[in-house]
């Protein structure tokens, strides 16, 4: 586990500007930077850094975070991946916590091991005219294949000898390159296969796909899990599709390499591939991050529909309302490949624009097994369908599908919640009407917007202060934090501990407001002037309580209150004064 303390530390060293810059260009405006909206198309810019505050807030679409936030939204990477990215961009490296968990170190020597593989490889593919011509025939140019690192591993046992000083390195075997066999003999895992280098998305060769020229088993063969690369976590083609994947904003999900560098030739360039295992939960999370459609592209046989169930399934826990999943099945004699070869760019491209939603899919595999018309078909239905829809968290589309099959099943929505006993979703109710508040609701905000500059002024607020609603909860929740926490904080340290908790939506708008509204204005005198009124209004209310009673009515220590009371209140108007 990384220390809290480190991402602090990491976020206060960095500077959000030239990281975003690193991957698209800001113009300066006022205090702060803009650019087009990286997350969204729109041709006017309401994408804005604040290098004061180090976060960055998209008023079209909403995106906001930090420096961190930034790099996991726009290439895709894991918080770990990026919290390291960012830290060997600094210099420093990332500290580890104690924990159950094994860690596994990367030496950086095999990650330059995997790119001089590389570089062997392509060079021999250049000296293979059997391996040219093979490329050739399937359609593809040099070019494609150059930005493709495509290669060739001759029909040698220990190619490689010839590419790295001693061959009996145990690194060779670590990153799964070699083979170590009985007594000590080593072989070259690869040999005769044209050679895909799979690359994550900060550009590092991970690991290898090699495909058989002529017949072959296995036609595929994939490097074996290493310290460098975890099947499930990545994705063939990712790093040469992320930029065509944000233009637009739609990724294709095939099965092969082939497909992936097919579909490229023929202009879709926003298509990856599943590395010889099924479709994860990660892989949909981060594809989910990068776009707003992830179309799934299956040969239409049975293992194309097999796995296109098992990527539905994984899919379900991450669905995100307002993104979109498709499936798309081609007919059982194509594949995206010789699809795509025989009949043109627009043809497939119209059949991805067509894909089945998955709503649609999950309803006719759900409804092909059953009869509706009987009982024990609708029973099954029900049965059927409960793992799947109580593993759906999205809200809208939870619900819709919920009332679409209760529909079928010929049940009411509440009837088939009691049944799987998970919770009901309905439309929120109407707020009751709320007694006085300590403070009005733009008090609030324009003290939560004052702890967004300055998160340490939570430090002063009274020990058994309160306040209503989501703002009053989130300035609560700044203090207990600050009170938790022995490091000094900042606004960037403090928007990312509390991304994904109940009070982001909170202060992403404080956050918002303040780069519209601009950040003129003294925060110790406008968070002082907010204490006072809430202390004043404290005061009023409980010396309104006691007058209530009559003077014959208070006892002699509620009249001593009473005094001490309107003594208070009268410093305080002084101090406004």
């Amino acid at each position: 586990m990384i220390p809290k303390s480190f991402i602090q530390d990491l976020l206060n060293r960095l500077d959000i500007v030239d990281v975003i810059e690193r991957y698209l260009p800001l113009k300066k405006a006022g205090a702060n930077f803009v650019a087009c909206c990286p997350f969204h198309n729109e041709k006017s810019p309401s994408f804005t850094v604040s290098q004061s505050k180090q976060f960055y807030h998209c008023f079209g679409c909403g995106a906001h975070g930090t420096a961190i936030g930034f790099v996991m939204e726009h290439t895709g990477m894991g918080f770990v991946e990026a919290v390291e990215d960012l830290a060997k961009s600094i210099g420093v490296t990332v500290p580890q916590e104690a924990s159950n968990v094994p860690q596994h170190k990367v030496a950086p020597d095999l990650y330059d091991l995997m790119q001089s593989a590389t570089r062997y490889y392509r060079e021999q593919l250049k000296k293979t005219p059997r391996a040219i011509d093979y490329l050739k025939g399937r359609g593809l140019s040099g070019e494609v294949a150059a930005r493709f690192g495509i290669g060739y591993s001759p029909d040698d046992w220990q190619n490689l000898k010839a590419t790295v000083p001693n061959y009996m390195d145990a690194s060779l075997v670590e990153t799964g390159l070699v083979i170590a066999g009985e007594e000590g003999k080593r072989y070259d895992r690869f040999r005769d296969r044209i050679m895909f280098p799979i690359v994550n998305v900060r550009g590092q060769v991970i690991g290898f796909g090699g495909r058989v020229l002529d017949k072959g088993e296995p036609k595929y063969l994939n490097s074996p899990e290493t310290p460098l690369f975890e099947k499930g976590h990545e994705l063939y083609g990712l790093y040469q599709a992320q930029k065509a994947i944000r233009a637009q904003q739609r990724v294709i999900v095939v099965e092969g390499y082939m497909d992936v560098v097919a579909l490229a030739q023929h202009g879709v360039e926003y298509a990856v591939a599943t590395l010889g295992t099924a479709t994860t939960p990660y892989h949909v999370q981060k594809l989910l991050r990068l776009c707003d459609q992830v179309v799934f592209c299956f040969d239409g046989d049975k293992p194309g529909q097999k796995a296109a169930w098992r990527a539905l399934e994984n899919a379900l826990p991450q669905l995100v309302d307002g993104k979109r999943l498709g499936f798309l099945f081609l007919p059982e004699e194509h594949d995206p490949d010789t699809y795509i070869r025989e009949y043109g760019t627009d043809a497939f491209e119209h059949e991805v624009e067509n894909s089945l939603p998955l709503s649609g899919y999950l309803l006719r595999e759900l409804t092909a097994e059953v009869d509706l018309h009987t009982q024990e078909g609708r029973s099954a239905l029900l049965k059927n369908a409960q793992p799947l829809l109580t593993a759906i968290t999205a809200p809208t589309t939870a619900l819709l599908l919920r009332k679409e099959v209760a529909a079928l099943a010929g049940v009411t929505q509440a009837e088939l919640e009691a049944l799987y006993s998970i919770k009901p979703i309905a439309a929120p109710q109407r707020a009751a009407p709320q007694k006085a508040k300590r403070s009005t609701p733009s008090g609030l905000r324009t003290l939560l917007r004052c702890l967004v500059m300055k998160p340490e002024l939570a430090r002063e607020l009274p020990g058994d202060w309160h306040g209503d609603g989501n703002d009053g909860a989130a300035i609560a929740a700044i203090a207990d934090w600050l009170n938790e926490s022995a490091d000094e904080t900042s606004p960037a340290a403090m928007t990312q501990h509390f991304q994904g908790t109940a009070h982001e939506a909170a202060l992403n708008a404080a956050q918002g407001e303040i780069m519209y509204l601009g950040e003129d204005f003294d925060v110790q005198a406008d968070f002082s002037g907010l204490l006072r009124n809430i202390r004043k209004n404290a005061i009023e209310t409980e010396m309104s309580a006691l007058l209530a009673k009559g003077l014959g009515g208070m006892s002699q220590v509620e009249r001593d209150r009473h005094e001490q009371l309107k003594q208070e209140l009268q410093q305080l108007k002084t101090q406004a004064n």
